[in-house]
């Protein structure tokens, strides 16, 4: 199918029901959503899959994702690169962006559920993934991106990785906010991470060749809200072309053949975060091409081969259509959580709480 064009108000539920039940159906009995059946879950991914889950009603399903990030969290707050179960697929790092995305995981459930218990139970283990990931931090503010199997930082940064971890600090934030926790070290380790995103790119790909060429590098400050306005609309329009081919997606790549659904849909939250919904609407059109009979979507597509590449349907790319679905037509109460900055004011809620 394609051309499937989403307006306010009107989500797709028949139609986006496979796409819920494909991550139900892989999702592990305790808790645990890997890429795909017999593959390894990542913690990032492991949650892009929950937020699809509570998009589509399967709440307990989706607190069961997260209670089983909770058990396999480290003392020290982190989670190693992969899992299959409760085995370590991967003990060669711990990614500071993966780490920080269970805060925005769980704030998004929160915001769909409004179950205040859940958000409770979560909290130490929201607390401590913050803490890891704010030690990265350097006195320039950007946070690097990983730390070996002995623990030692890996002494560079990513713009992707560093603008998905803008987002979570907002998701902190505000769970913290809203369980009147006071973290303001943490609104403040945010700001500097921001101004370095926006005004050092010399603190960025400092020991690798630049990512420039990742569609994530050229978009991610927009979906996360590091740009937003005309700032954000310029940085959109100024690759556009570089990126994007009409009727098929964003690539991954900008020197390769291969559009993929995941950054796409991802694109589509941006473009909404930046006020361009016409163009947000047509490019989620093009990716139901790429659907699965039984609702799932595969990773991408090769154009100069013309063929699907790689031969997978991963879970986290069925979230992230969901999210995208969710962003378009404002289903659930987490509808914008992407699209917009959202920063809780302590006093109001405050006050709040004790009225």
């Amino acid at each position: 199918m394609s051309g499937l064009y989403l307006s306010r108000g009107l989500y797709p539920q028949e139609f986006l029901q496979p796409t819920v039940d494909f991550i139900l159906d892989v999702q592990q009995p305790g808790g645990e959503i890997p890429w795909f059946e017999g593959g390894y879950s990542d913690p990032w991914d492991h949650v892009e899959a929950a937020m699809g889950l509570s998009i589509g009603g399967e709440h307990g399903a989706a607190e069961r994702a997260y209670r089983w990030l909770a058990d396999c969290q480290l003392d020290d707050g982190s989670w190693w690169a992969s899992y299959r179960g409760d085995v370590v697929d991967n003990r060669e790092r711990r990614e500071t962006n993966f780490v920080a995305y269970a805060a925005t995981g769980v704030w998004h459930h929160y915001l769909v559920s409004d179950n205040i218990a859940f958000l409770r139970d979560m909290w130490p283990m929201v607390e401590r993934a913050v803490e890891f990931v704010l030690a990265l931090q350097s006195k320039h503010g950007e946070i690097d991106w990983a730390v070996d199997r002995n623990g030692r930082p890996k002494g560079d940064a990513l713009v992707t990785g560093c603008s998905s971890i803008y987002k979570s600090l907002e998701c902190a934030h505000n769970i913290a906010v809203t369980l009147g926790e006071q973290r303001p070290a943490w609104l403040d380790a945010r700001t500097r991470l921001g101004q370095a995103l926006r005004r050092k790119p010399e603190r960025f790909d400092r020991t690798w060749e630049s990512k420039q060429r990742y569609s994530m590098d050229w978009f991610y400050p927009v979906l996360t809200g590091v740009y937003s306005g005309a700032d954000a609309r310029a940085r959109l329009a100024a690759r556009w072309d570089e990126f994007v081919k009409e009727r098929l997606g964003c690539r991954c790549v900008v020197e390769e053949p291969w559009f993929t659904v995941a950054e796409s849909c991802e694109l589509v939250m941006a473009l909404l975060a930046a006020g361009d919904h016409a163009r947000a609407v047509e490019l989620y059109s093009w990716l139901q091409q790429w659907r699965a009979d039984d609702g799932s979507y595969w990773t991408g597509y090769q154009l100069v081969e013309d063929l699907l590449w790689p031969d997978e349907k991963p879970t986290w790319t069925a979230g992230a259509i969901l999210l995208a679905a969710d962003a378009l037509t404002g289903h659930t109460g987490a509808a914008r959580l992407f699209t917009e900055v959202r920063l809780l004011d302590v006093e109001p809620e405050r006050r709040r709480r004790v009225d």
